[in-house]
């Protein structure tokens, strides 16, 4: 038995949690690390400043617990998913800084591979995107001197963030756990390996640069940490993490992380689909923190709506009030807010939408825009919803959620009325890093089966579902497709 070192390494920083056999965070970490933006819609990170921050943010946890490196039971990783890193075998050291999920560079590449996209997502469950590693890998290799022989001849590595600290906290190690690998585009999630065809695609790449691929709950190495060593038994991407921290482990469980974007992730068990129109199919992790398979809808922007309200605008101040400035007035008065700022995901995937605004009358007022900004996170979700729903062929019982906008009740239950299911809201919102938690836990013994799992999610709250007004929706679609029809290529 013991705690358990769960490691959340995000786009913007590390958070280090000590989480206890009951589930509570009994201490914590935290480091931000720098953002380099070199070119316009180029996004880098410093694998090595990376490295450092999830150092520091380890041994503040762990002094704040008042433990030592080897009183832990294992460390669980959980992680930004798509960043790409390479770097050489033998001295661990980063060929170029980290291409970051957002980067936006090899675009133009994805659109000469327009083509092969349908088996991009027959077998991959994804589209072709920036988004995903494998034109990352392929960008770095061809603009790295002399990258691509080494690759060839196996002398670099390439990895997500999470190959990426297991390899520094092992000294060496080299893998990565299904989740991650289902969202470089070059992985077969039907097959379960890296697919000879999709590395072609990419120019060729190396399959000697790849990790080998392990289940989410189970040894990835020992760490040398702090003169001790720790067993590494969990790993999983964020949004996988977060399935599995809210005990989303049976078919048909369904959470949403609201953050910077909302990530709507629904359990489809050992079952596999085929991609639908406007949803991923991506690797999650089942009752055992074995395979399993969730159908995914991306919304790209959220909780990013409140900081243009807050840092666009400077109708608010701080982002905490903008739930009470949205619950401050019954409804919108007739407005709509579409926050395609960066375009429109799931289950839309349009780039060329953009940003709308429908509805202003003399009478409205930041309070009115403010819960416009509020309803559209609920709506955005809806759409998704039902999309998977209608795919899946499983009916929504009930929406766990978690991210910083669920502390706004209003939210919850605007989203609970436009689901007509009810909404659960945990106690620990760092879902991401109890999953990881869950997962190495399991692994090692301090928790033994997905009972015990369920057990240890806590309630928050519930928001009980009321009958939602439907003109309201109807006219949330209408503004979407205002927002849709502004900008065509």
């Amino acid at each position: 038995m013991g705690a358990v070192l769960a490691i959340d390494a995000g786009t913007s920083g590390i958070t280090a949690l000590v989480i206890d056999e009951d589930a509570s965070v009994r201490a914590r970490g935290y480091r931000e690390f720098p953002q380099h933006f070199p070119q316009p819609g180029w996004v880098e990170h410093d694998p090595d400043e990376i490295w450092d921050a999830t150092l520091a943010a380890m041994r503040d946890a762990i002094a704040d617990a008042s433990l030592e490196a080897r009183d832990l039971a294992a460390i669980g990783i959980t992680n930004q998913r798509e960043t790409t890193v390479i770097w050489d075998r033998a001295t661990l050291r980063p060929i170029h800084r980290a291409l970051v999920w957002q980067d936006r560079r090899t675009a133009g590449r994805c659109d000469e591979l327009r083509e092969v996209e349908p088996l991009v997502r027959a077998k991959t469950g994804l589209v072709l995107d920036a988004y995903f590693s494998a034109t990352k890998i392929e960008w770095l290799l061809g603009h790295v001197d002399g990258a691509l022989l080494d690759a060839l001849e196996g002398k670099l590595a390439f990895g997500t963030i999470d190959s990426w600290l297991v390899t520094k906290l092992t000294g060496g190690a080299h893998v990565t756990d299904y989740t991650n690998a289902s969202r470089t585009m070059l992985y077969d999630i039907y097959r379960r390996d890296w697919d000879l065809e999709l590395l072609k695609v990419f120019d060729d790449v190396p399959v000697r640069l790849l990790p080998e691929v392990l289940p989410s709950s189970g040894r990835f190495g020992e760490a040398e940490l702090f003169g001790a060593r720790v067993p590494i038994a969990g790993v999983a991407g964020d949004q996988q993490a977060a399935l599995f921290g809210q005990a989303c482990v049976e078919p048909g469980m369904t959470k949403n992380t609201y953050g910077t974007g909302s990530f709507v992730l629904m359990n489809t068990g050992s079952s596999a689909p085929a991609p639908p129109e406007g949803l991923l199919v991506t690797i999650a992790c089942g009752p055992a923190g074995d395979v399993a398979y969730a159908l995914e809808g991306a919304i790209f922007v959220t909780g990013a709506a409140v900081q243009w309200l807050r840092d666009g605008l400077e109708i608010i101040a701080h982002a905490a009030e903008a739930g009470p400035l949205a619950a401050g007035v019954p409804d919108t008065g007739g407005v709509y807010f579409v926050p395609a700022l960066t375009g429109l995901g799931s289950p839309y995937w349009d780039p060329y939408a953009r940003g709308t605004i429908v509805g202003i009358t003399r009478g409205t007022t930041k309070a009115h825009l403010a819960r416009a900004v509020v309803e559209a996170m609920a709506f955005q979700t809806r759409d998704v919803v039902e999309a998977m729903t209608r795919e899946a062929g499983v009916a929504l019982k009930e929406l766990r959620v978690d991210g910083g906008a669920s502390a706004m009740d209003l939210l919850c239950q605007v989203q609970a009325d436009q689901l007509g299911v009810t909404v659960r809201r945990p106690k620990v919102q760092e879902t991401t890093a109890l999953g990881a938690a869950f997962l190495a836990g399991l692994a090692e013994g301090v928790w033994s089966s997905a009972e015990d799992v369920a057990r240890a999610w806590q309630l928050d709250r519930a928001f009980e579902p009321s009958p939602p007004d439907p003109a309201a929706y109807e006219g949330w679609r209408r503004a979407v497709e205002r927002a849709r029809a502004w900008v065509k290529p």
